[in-house]
């Protein structure tokens, strides 16, 4: 599946990577994941993105941010949008889809392996774009959940396909460290 002689390219869909190991009963520890690709060949970039809300003087999310940002992600953020829908609810809106995915088509002129974190199916179509290029693409995600957090189109597309769930003995966080990972990733996103 990886040649050690490739160059990798890790997209985190922050929200989706989030909800998949949350569903799957795990904490991520980005220390290690990022240990796990470097050791598949040479990790070129690992890009996280997510969605923030500006008008909080806090983000539960912004520790997170910083530690990735400073530990070798390049963290690709924007702020979400509020609104109300027809009925008048208050709607949250984070969606990072096009950002990930022309900061892709663009990496991909420099990478032999993309490996998307997201079960989005609205990436099926990125995907097959950059196999075009000849590129190999992996999706990380999960049918072990009921309903499965990965698309069958993303996942049929995709030239491999990782479980999260085989990786969780590898790059999920002790118990018994204090949690990195904040619950503001649950940013609604509208376009799932």
């Amino acid at each position: 599946m990886f040649d050690e002689r490739e160059k990798i390219a890790l997209f985190i869909d922050g929200a989706n990577l989030y909800a998949t190991a949350k569903a799957l009963g795990f904490d991520i520890d980005y220390r290690r994941l990022l240990k796990e690709f470097s050791a598949k060949g040479y990790l070129l970039r690992a890009l996280y993105y997510t969605a923030l809300a500006e008008d909080q003087e806090y983000s539960s999310i912004r520790p997170l941010i910083d530690w990735l940002d400073y530990n070798g992600y390049k963290v690709v953020t924007k702020p979400t949008k509020e609104f109300f829908d027809s009925t008048g609810r208050r709607k949250v809106k984070g969606s990072m889809d096009i950002e990930l995915a022309v900061d892709a088509m663009e990496l991909a002129e420099h990478v032999d392996h993309l490996v998307l974190f997201s079960g989005d199916g609205d990436f099926r179509s990125l995907v097959e774009a950059i196999q075009r290029k000849g590129r190999k693409v992996s999706v990380v995600s999960t049918l072990q959940t009921q309903p499965a957090m990965v698309a069958d189109e993303l996942r049929r597309q995709a030239d491999h396909f990782i479980d999260l769930a085989s990786l969780a003995p590898r790059i999920a966080r002790d118990a018994t460290e204090r949690p990195v990972r904040p619950s503001a990733e649950r940013v609604q996103n509208e376009d799932d």
